[in-house]
């Protein structure tokens, strides 16, 4: 298909403005926050209705053109990447709260909603959205339940696949399909948490309802030093063990300490080797009890120093270094490489040494700046993209923190998806059985696998080139399973 013929019919169903073809034009779209992958799509079309999505994704079946759906372009694993020869088909215009029902405690938005708009939209409510990536400024609900996004106050009140109540989304060939609604649960398969974190691969989400939650009586903050990372990463595992749920739980290593507090000015101890955010909400009662408890408990792993924020203001400023923590890293390099991967938190202390050993043997300094209550970690590698070769050593460094992540019993990723950084580190997660089982479900919803083709999942015959599959008794098998 020539692409002016086929720009032609998409101005057919949509406002010729809203086709994009030229190259300057396109180049916004070449990436996704994981900007060391870029390519130019093929073309970029702008629907502002559910009507003109399902004629757009009808005529890409028919044509077998495949399509790549793109929020607002945030994502950190390359998951809106779009392809030489498809559509880039942005949600960008569906950023409307269509209802609010403060008695359901429900809010049904468009994917193209920010995160944070939602909370400051019902703020006078005395609600909010729990789920807050730190990119929540900017980030689309959308791309937040194709990759199933989490953020600092996750640990206590879930992922987006927990605060999502209902989606409608789009098959391939245009059928427009309901999950879930206003209620807690539904009957039948779980078809609604699997297409949460399911990375645009099953269908383009057109309107999202997302549970609400009133705002605690009280929320307050700890902050501390330790002056061993190790030690930090024991005090975590502690915290939750005396039976805390802190509503976020957040470690800083020095290097992100001091990006962040030259950047957003937050008061933290530079000359720290870890720093950990504590935050108990709930009532008056309940969080001053639980503050002298985590306080004490604190002190007892080892922290050098422990504050407590006196009032609202300081606890928000205390939590502005930490959401700034990203931008600020950026500054200490050219480039930095965000890696997302998930452990244990009983491990924390063996894989942070084990980056630090990683990042010396490489050359390439890491911050670290996590999700410590969930094990989620966040390593950012500098790294020079200008020097040749650094940007490949980076990615093999981030490969090896990954795969040592599943060797503690973790995954490759927490909240950012796979996309396409993490995906042949999926090779060594999931063994025949699994892979094989992930394409017949994608088959399921796209028989003819167009919507965001080479992403998430990879192909067997891609993991034996990897390295991590082999042939055994006429069969591809992981090496490590070979014994059994």
């Amino acid at each position: 298909m020539q692409r002016h013929r086929f720009a032609a019919m998409l101005r057919e169903i949509v406002p010729p403005a809203a086709v994009l073809t030229a190259e300057e034009e396109l180049r916004p779209y070449e990436c996704d926050g994981l900007s060391a992958y870029r390519r130019l799509p093929w073309m970029a079309v702008l629907p502002d209705s559910v009507e003109q999505i399902g004629r757009i994704l009808r005529l890409c079946h028919e044509h077998g053109v495949p399509v790549v759906a793109r929020g607002a372009g945030t994502g950190l694993s390359g998951g809106a990447l779009p392809l030489a020869e498809g559509v880039l088909l942005s949600l960008a215009k569906f950023n409307r709260i269509l209802e609010i029902d403060p008695v359901n405690r429900t809010a049904t938005v468009g994917p193209g909603v920010r995160n944070l708009a939602i909370s400051e939209a019902v703020a006078p409510l005395g609600l909010y959205y729990a789920p807050d990536p730190s990119s929540q400024l900017a980030c689309s609900i959308g791309g937040n339940v194709a990759e199933n996004a989490g953020g600092v106050h996750c640990l206590k009140y879930g992922l987006t696949v927990h605060n999502v109540t209902g989606i409608k989304f789009m098959t391939m060939d245009g059928e427009l399909i309901t999950l879930g609604g206003k209620t807690l649960d539904i009957p039948g398969y779980d078809l609604l948490a699997l297409l949460t974190g399911s990375e645009g691969m099953l269908g383009v989400i057109v309107e999202i309802t997302v549970k609400l939650l009133p705002k605690p009586e009280r929320a307050q903050v700890v902050l501390a030093s330790f002056d061993d990372i190790e030690k930090a990463g024991d005090a975590v595992a502690a915290i939750i063990a005396n039976g805390f749920v802190p509503a976020g739980l957040e470690m800083m290593d020095k290097l992100a300490i001091r990006a962040a507090e030259e950047y957003a000015k937050a008061g933290y101890p530079i000359e720290a080797a870890a720093i950990l955010l504590c935050e108990l909400d709930g009532t008056n009662e309940e969080v001053s009890e639980g503050i002298a408890q985590v306080r004490a408990l604190l002190l007892k792993q080892g922290a050098s120093e422990v504050r407590t924020a006196g009032n609202e203001a300081e606890r928000l400023r205390m939590w502005a270094g930490r959401k700034a923590a990203f931008p600020a890293v950026g500054r200490l390099s050219p480039d930095y490489y965000c890696m997302d991967g998930t452990i244990p938190r009983k491990h924390l202390g063996k894989v942070l040494a084990k980056i630090g050993a990683l990042s010396k043997e490489y050359g390439l300094a890491v911050a670290n700046v996590f999700h410590a209550g969930d094990g989620n970690l966040h390593p950012l590698i500098l790294y020079n993209a200008n020097n040749p070769g650094e940007l490949e050593k980076t990615e093999e460094l981030g490969g090896k923190i990954l795969e040592f992540c599943i060797q503690v019993g973790g995954t490759v990723t927490g909240e950012h998806g796979v996309g396409v950084e993490k995906i042949n580190q999926m090779c060594l997660q999931f063994g025949t059985n699994e892979l094989t089982q992930f394409h017949a479900l994608k088959a399921a919803f796209d028989p003819r696998g167009l919507l965001n083709p080479g992403k998430a999942v990879p192909t067997l015959s891609r993991c034996a080139e990897f390295g991590r599959l082999h042939v055994h008794g006429g069969k591809l098998v992981h090496p490590e399973l070979e014994r059994f």
